[in-house]
């Protein structure tokens, strides 16, 4: 079986109002490419990745007269996906939700979200994720109220004949310090979200000990916009995100993996591998960053799990075939990560 989790940069800007495609010659919302190009390319990507499941980070706006799961199933229809039913959970206000494309042929999924709904004052013990947490951020002895600008997507999954699991799809991300007057600004902008950024880390990494901890077996898969080395701010705050959250300090049957992550992790300098590709305009040249994970737990972990990032230069397979590779450059700044795992029992 083949999981995935895809980043498709702004993939709303690609639906009308319906849910129907607006495959025309006007420009999306990524740089230089019309909106045919990108919905065709991101067709041949997931037609080449055919993932049983995929989470799909920047889905569709889901509001009033909007419709996440309307315009993704309209685009698995079109597509022939057999990943061709969508599930979504807590919507939110930013136009980039979090949502699950499955095939109901082989699994059945639902949102199952846990924790107790909080009022405005919050809770310290891992709410729900459309709630409010309570937490210390900076050691002043008063608790600060963090809230998901994206929540969580928990998901309930039931393979048809195999197994029972959990799948936390997420998506953290720390804001640009817009509207700085200045340097001094821009650094107490870009501390205060990264230290928010952090909060949620440790409310989500609450919801995993909390589950591992009850013995079920469980994946959290996203773009965490976050990793070691990845900012200048990393050794201000001692770990990132994906440390937290995969738990590295704790017990093993307490531990989420990723090969990727672990590797950058022992990784001060030389190669890594990565998820994502941005072109920075002042310097005028690419840069790469491992932002896209699927984090297993230490029973998954156990039946032999391969990973793949569907990079179109790092990897063989997606190298040799051009047609491929200029679809993951023209479909998203961020390329698919997958995981084949047997579930089946």
């Amino acid at each position: 079986m083949r999981l995935a989790t895809y980043n498709v940069e702004w993939f709303n800007a690609l639906f009308d109002d319906g849910g129907g495609l607006l495959g025309d010659n006007e420009w999306s919302a990524r740089h230089g490419v019309t909106r045919a190009e990108q919905i065709a390319a991101v067709g041949i990507v997931l037609t080449a990745i055919d993932a049983d499941a995929v989470m799909i980070i920047e889905a569709p706006d889901d509001s009033r007269g909007r419709s996440c799961v309307r315009a993704l199933e309209s685009f698995a229809r079109q597509m022939g996906l057999r990943a061709r039913k969508a599930l979504l959970g807590f919507a939110n206000d930013t136009q980039q939700e979090i949502a699950l494309l499955y095939d109901p042929d082989v699994m059945s999924a639902a949102h199952d979200p846990l924790g107790e709904p909080t009022g405005k004052h919050g809770s310290a013990d891992a709410p729900r994720f459309d709630g409010v947490f309570r937490i210390d951020l900076d050691i002043d002895a008063t608790e600060d109220l963090v809230r998901f600008s994206k929540p969580p997507l928990e998901v309930a999954l039931q393979v048809h004949g195999g197994m029972a699991l959990r799948l936390i799809g997420v998506h953290l991300k720390s804001k640009a310090p817009h509207g700085a007057v200045d340097a001094a600004d821009a650094m107490r902008i870009a501390i205060a979200s990264r230290r928010k950024q952090l909060a949620q880390a440790v409310w989500l990494r609450k919801r995993v000990r909390a589950q591992l901890k009850g013995g079920g077996p469980m994946i959290v898969l996203g773009d965490l916009n976050d990793g070691p080395g990845l900012d200048e701010y990393e050794d201000l705050f001692g770990r990132s995100s994906v440390e937290i959250i995969m738990g590295r300090s704790e017990p093993k049957d307490l531990q989420l993996f990723d090969p990727n992550a672990r590797a950058a992790l022992g990784t001060r300098i030389g190669g890594l591998h990565t998820t994502a590709r941005f072109y920075l305009s002042h310097r005028k040249r690419y840069m790469q960053a491992l932002l896209d994970y699927i984090m297993v737990s230490h029973d998954l972990r156990a039946r032999g799990p391969a990973w793949r990032i569907w990079h179109p230069f790092d990897d063989p397979g997606c190298w040799g075939n051009p047609e491929l590779s200029a679809a993951l450059l023209t479909a998203s700044d961020h390329f698919p990560v997958t995981l084949d795992i047997d579930l089946t029992s």
